[in-house]
C-alpha cells in the first residue's frame, strides 16, 4: 500500500485551518467564560416566597448572600417560616439557574460546538 504523493496523512490545509479556527473559538469561549464567572459573582438575584414575606438573595453563581424575613412571617410559627424560606430559596435558585443558562447560551451561540 503506497501513499499518493502530496496526500500526507489526510490533514490537508483545509483541515488545519478548521482546527485553528476551532482552537480560536475555544479560546474565545474560555475568555468569555472567565468574564461570565466574574459577572455572575457580582450579581444579586432575589427569590421570594409567594406572599413576599421572605426574600433570599444569592449571587448569579448560586452563592447565598442573605435572607430577609418580614416580622409577619415570624408570627406564622417555625414550620410555616421554614416553608417560606425554602420557597424563597427555590425561587432564587431557579432564577439564578435561568440566568446562568441564558448567559452561557449567549456566550456559545454561533460557535457550533459539539454537544452544545
Amino acid at each position: 500500500m503506497t501513499q499518493e504523493k502530496g496526500k500526507g496523512f489526510g490533514f490537508g490545509l483545509g483541515k488545519i485551518k478548521e482546527l485553528q479556527e476551532a482552537f480560536q473559538k475555544a479560546q474565545q469561549v474560555q475568555a468569555g467564560a472567565q468574564q461570565l464567572q466574574e459577572e455572575l459573582e457580582q450579581m444579586n438575584i432575589e427569590g421570594m416566597s409567594e406572599d413576599g414575606l421572605v426574600k433570599v438573595v444569592m449571587s448569579g453563581n448560586q452563592e447565598p448572600r442573605g435572607v430577609e424575613i418580614a416580622p409577619d412571617a415570624m408570627e406564622k410559627g417555625p414550620q410555616a417560616l421554614s416553608e417560606l424560606v425554602t420557597a424563597a430559596m427555590k425561587d432564587a435558585y431557579a432564577k439564578s439557574t435561568e440566568t446562568m443558562r441564558e448567559k452561557m447560551e449567549a456566550l456559545t451561540s454561533g460557535l457550533n460546538l459539539p454537544g452544545m
